[in-house]
């Protein structure tokens, strides 16, 4: 049977919206698909799975926590930040945007504790906020931010792979293989053999409008 997390939408409503593929709810939820073991975007183009076969997720870290791996045809990396639930969330919002646009748990030394000391609160406080909306630690919503800012910058760069690495947040070429191959189910070069020419040469990465979406 489907399985809602703690959202405000209810599974209905999150089953119409991907079985249409309604926009206006791209980055509010992701689906997971159990015959597939995949996540994807609520407008993922790909024939929908049957309703009692999926499960809906707060945030891409949360369907990763539960076995799934991200789908490559919709591309969860890339979805939008959903503005619409902004407001009261407003400390786990801008956790969200240091983890996401500032790294702040990539660099050497970083912690939850330092990072939740930035917010004015403790980590167990900031860990209970996290579970509560994202049902995913800091810890484990970083590690996807950096597995997506690789998976943007395979897609659209021809950097070598130890860049890569370097400038989604990974401390090692080894670490950034060992996590992305856990997460994709394959390594990171047999992605980038299979994606299309890249266009341009990217040194940054922008992160913006890539952040996880709270529910309300």
């Amino acid at each position: 049977m489907s399985i809602i997390m703690s959202m405000s939408l209810d599974l209905a409503e999150c089953d119409r919206a991907r079985l249409a593929r309604d926009p206006s709810y791209d980055g509010r939820f992701y689906t997971g698909v159990h015959t597939t073991g995949i996540y994807c975007r609520p407008v993922c183009p790909v024939r929908p799975a049957r309703s009692a076969n999926v499960s809906f997720f707060p945030s891409a870290a949360a369907a990763e926590a539960a076995g799934f791996r991200p789908c490559l045809r919709c591309r969860p990396e890339t979805a939008p930040f959903c503005s619409a639930w902004i407001g009261s969330k407003a400390t786990v919002e801008r956790a969200l945007r240091l983890i996401v646009e500032d790294g702040a748990l990539d660099v050497e030394g970083a912690t939850v504790e330092r990072l939740a000391a930035r917010l004015g609160m403790g980590a167990r406080q900031l860990t209970r906020l996290f579970a509560r909306y994202l049902q995913a630690s800091p810890s484990k919503v970083a590690r996807t931010a950096r597995v997506q800012r690789a998976k943007r910058l395979l897609d659209e760069t021809s950097l070598p792979m130890t860049e890569i690495a370097m400038q989604a947040g990974f401390g090692s070429l080894r670490r950034f293989n060992s996590v992305f191959a856990e997460v994709y189910g394959r390594p990171p070069t047999e992605i980038r053999r299979t994606r299309r020419p890249a266009t341009k040469e990217v040194k940054t990465i922008e992160s913006a409008g890539n952040v996880e979406s709270l529910p309300l």
